[in-house]
Order: C-alpha cells, then structure tokens, then sequence
C-alpha cells in the first residue's frame, strides 16, 4: 500500500492565456493576424502600449489608442495622470497602471466587474483570479434612495470590502464609475481600476472624476476619454492584462517590479 502526500497536491496549473477565447489553430491564427495588424498601427514598445493596441483591437478605431488614460503612482512618488484631449504620448509612467494590474492578476486578485456583460467577456484562462459582478446587490439601498442599480451594487460591495486590493472594471454604467470615485475618495484602495463606461450622460464625466480622485490617492487606473466606450472594451482591456501577467509568469517579459510591492 502506498500513502500521499497530502503537501504534495500541487494547486490546478493555470491554464495557459489564448486570446479572444481562441483555442483551435484556425481561431489562434485569425486573432495572431489581428494583433499583427494592430501592431503596425500602434506602437509596441511599452506595456501601455499594449493597453492601447488593445483597445483599437477591441472597437476597430485605430484612433481609439489616443483617448487612452493612465492615472498612477510612479516609483519616485510622483503621479502620472495624462488626462488631456490630446494624444497622451508614450511614457514608461503610462505602465505604472498595467504593472499593477498584471501584479494583481499574478496574486490572483478578485476582478469585479459592473455588469454581467463585462463578466461574461472575462477569460477565464491564464489566471485564478475570482471573477464577479457588482449588479445584483444593493437592490434595497437603490430601492432606499432612488439611486441607480448598478451605483447601489458598488456601495453595497465596497461596503463588504470587496473592491480593496481588487481589479475593478466597470464597462457599463457611469454612475458605478462615479460611486467607485466616491469609495476611493473614502479610503478605499483597490488595486487597479479599468473604466470604460459608455453613453452620452455622465459618462464623460464620470471618468474625469475617477481619474481625478485616482490620482489624487494615488490608486492607478485605465480609462478612456470621450462618449464611446462599453462593456467589450474594458475586458479587452482587463483580458491584457491577464495577457501581461502571463507573459511575465512565462519570462516573456522580465519584471522585477512583478516581485515589488505597488
């Protein structure tokens, strides 16, 4: 008779990332030739370069890589907050939010989205990251108020202190961005916010407001400028950085900071 280890069950490896969701040859093949096509419309020299790739991968608009946001803390101490009409340029401070991102997907962080919708577009593979919704909560303090759903679900969540140390996306709703704004200004930290809502009411604004407070508490973000946005775009966005997070577990990318605390 032999006996196990019980120390030696090893955790399920994380599956390794496929983009788009793509798993046959022929599907891997088509989303290569995509990114392929991005890369000569976008630089591909920074890590939030990747960022903005992503994001013209994501809506078609190779204009998009322009109304990209990062908002963060660099190593010196000082804040990176390119919010401006204009082209944002390339700056190694734009990475301050992707490095984060990819730290909190490699600690295996929770991902919070606003909508199902946003959920749904998560990979589920090349992370361990828990992946849930904010909708859904909060109905009787929106009943209560008279707030919206989704605004009511965040507060109902940070409540419960989910959103501290998370991955928080919101590709949806302008007033989930709005109340995120208002927890970090209340103390709470997540570890990175991606924010892409989308519409013709407060959406806008409602980015400004989270990038202002963002850097203000030095809590690093993605966001876009602009109407346009949605809920496809901000799991591009958080999918690269499942991709990122990959490729340094793999030693495609060399990364001490992986290993040093935001």
């Amino acid at each position: 008779m032999t006996t196990e280890d019980p120390s030696a069950e090893a955790a399920e490896p994380v599956e390794e990332y496929a983009d788009l969701g793509a798993t046959t040859e022929n599907a891997m093949a088509i989303a290569e030739t995509s990114m392929d096509r991005v890369r000569e419309i976008v630089p591909h020299e920074t890590l939030a370069d990747r960022i903005r790739g992503k994001s013209v991968h994501a809506t078609g608009d190779p204009e998009f890589q322009h109304l990209i946001r990062f908002t963060g803390t660099t190593d010196d101490g000082g804040t990176t907050n390119n919010d401006s009409t204009t082209d944002g340029g390339i700056d190694d401070a734009d990475d301050v939010p992707v490095r984060a991102g990819a730290r909190a997907v490699l600690d295996s962080r929770p991902i919070v989205t606003d909508i199902t919708m946003v959920q749904a577009g998560i990979t589920g593979r090349g992370h361990d990251c828990p992946v849930r919704k904010a909708i859904g909560n909060g109905a009787e303090l929106a009943e209560r108020t008279g707030m919206t759903r989704t605004a009511a679900s965040v507060l109902e969540l940070d409540r419960d202190g989910v959103y501290e140390d998370a991955i928080a996306v919101v590709g949806n709703a302008p007033t989930a961005a709005l109340a995120l704004a208002d927890c970090i200004a209340d103390g709470t930290r997540p570890a990175v916010v991606v924010a892409t809502p989308v519409g013709f009411v407060k959406a806008a604004e409602s980015r400004a407001r989270l990038r202002e407070v963002a850097a203000e508490h030095g809590v690093p973000t993605i966001t876009n400028v602009g109407r346009r946005g949605g809920s496809g775009l901000a799991a591009g966005l958080t999918n690269e950085l499942v991709h990122v997070a990959s490729d340094v577990r793999d030693g495609s990318i060399d990364a001490e900071w992986a290993t040093e605390s935001p």
